[in-house]
């Protein structure tokens, strides 16, 4: 049966994405995940799998550029925090001294403010959206409706409207949750705030537009074409960026308790950006070690922390187990859960870490994907990494850095097999044609 998403989306020169070389500087530490050596120490994995598998079921019912070396991880540019101070109206300023890098734009006057500083109008909301027209709608979430609309100065923005039970306690809670999350951050990977107005009994939240859709839109082939291994794996780096970013360089690290493929937009170039900052939460106090105990459990089933669930202790690792499932639902294009499907693979992370704990990982690649020895090779990579983001407790997992570093030595890796696959190739070719002429 021949797929309905037929072209591969691949980040070429001619597409006008940039590539590797072109990217933000990044020196990852050394990793255990470089070259061949991953693959193929399979029998310790076969126990840590087995006892990843054993928690999954309880996640379905919650309770309530190339490497360079002469810059570290910590000094990248695109981790920086841009050291944001908020005001009780939701508006921010950056403290004196900073330098914007590589958050600023030339292109428009809105990128150009700070976040949470334009100032707008209902009036100017209605005009951008003509009032809220049903054919300006390209979302509906827990506290409102994401209307695309354009301001006078032409810049394309998504306008969140509130519900009015957003007014009731939680559902207020959780809206003025993401205002304040939003008016804190300022990160290349993370959807950014241009500003809040409350009139009358609306609530308006004015975002960036990031056009070309969810990331599970694309994973379900619904925009028409297949992204490819090398672009899944660009989006988890850029992913891990983003989170890392919250957990490390925010004035007070961030939990985002809702990382899932509906939450990550993507750009035209297919650059990865985190939105819906609802569930996030400040983390506790990391020198000391303390964890925040939540008194209701918040995040999407099948991407929940099961500790986080049993426990009510909220720490950054919870992030890192869906972050895991991510990786997971990357590789095999299912979603966390499939109920239609037949029981041992219903619950996708634990059915692709049996067959990957059973050295059959190739079964579980996205069948719309090439099985090539690259393909391969990351594939194999990529989930003994989701299976440490994936362990029972959160001791074991790695920090979101941590996975942003290993992520890039398997890029590496993959762009150097992907290298030699096409060399072989070229040379087969070559070598039938001039069988075929000598024969003439």
């Amino acid at each position: 049966m021949k797929s309905p998403c037929s072209p591969y989306v691949r980040r070429t020169p001619a597409s006008g994405v940039r590539s590797t070389s072109e990217r933000i500087p990044y020196s990852p530490t050394s990793s255990s995940y470089s070259g061949s050596s991953a693959v193929k120490k399979r029998d310790p994995l076969f126990a840590v799998a087995k006892s990843v598998a054993g928690v999954f079921g309880a996640c379905l019912m919650p309770p309530e550029p190339e490497p360079n070396d002469s810059k570290a991880f910590g000094s990248s540019e695109e981790l920086k925090a841009p050291s944001v101070v908020s005001n009780t109206s939701g508006s921010s300023e950056r403290r004196q001294g900073s330098n914007r890098g590589i958050y600023s734009s030339p292109f428009n006057s809105v990128r150009e403010r700070e976040p949470g500083s334009v100032n707008f109008t209902m009036e100017e909301i209605y005009t951008a959206t003509r009032n809220f027209s049903p054919t300006f709608k390209i979302g509906q979430g827990d506290f409102g409706t994401v209307y695309k609309g354009r301001l006078q100065d032409g810049t394309a923005v998504a306008i969140k409207r509130a519900k009015k039970s957003v007014y009731d306690k939680h559902l207020g809670e959780e809206f003025q949750s993401e205002i304040r999350t939003l008016a804190q951050v300022e990160h290349l990977h993370l959807v950014k705030f241009y500003g809040y107005l409350e009139h009358e009994d609306e609530r308006i939240v004015l975002m960036e537009y990031v056009p070309n859709g969810t990331l599970r839109e694309h994973l379900d082939c619904m925009h028409g074409n297949v992204i490819d291994l090398a672009v899944r794996v660009d989006i988890a780096i850029d992913v891990a960026h983003a989170v890392t970013y919250l957990h490390m360089y925010t004035d007070h690290p961030i939990i985002h308790r809702d990382i899932k493929s509906s939450n990550i937009l993507l750009t035209e170039n297919f650059r990865a950006k985190v939105a819906d900052f609802g569930f996030a939460r400040l983390a506790a106090d990391r020198d000391s070690g303390a964890t925040h105990v939540s008194t209701q459990v918040k995040g999407t089933a099948g991407y929940l922390d099961p500790e986080y669930m049993r426990t009510y202790q909220l720490t950054e690792k919870s992030d890192v187990y869906s972050f895991g499932v991510l990786l997971v639902e990357l590789m095999t294009g299912r979603r966390p859960v499939e109920p239609e499907r037949e029981i041992k693979e219903r619950l996708t992370a634990k059915w692709a870490i049996k067959k990957f704990a059973e050295g059959n990982a190739i079964v579980i690649l996205d069948p719309k994907l090439e099985r090539t020895a690259a393909n391969n090779l990351a594939l194999e990579k990529i989930l003994e990494l989701a299976l440490q983001c994936l362990a029972p407790g959160r001791q074991s997992r790695p920090s979101m850095r941590k996975c942003a570093e290993v992520l890039w030595s398997i890029r590496k890796d993959y762009k150097e097999q992907s290298t030699s696959d096409f060399c072989y190739l070229i040379s087969s070719k070559s070598q039938g044609s001039f069988s075929v002429i000598t024969e003439e």
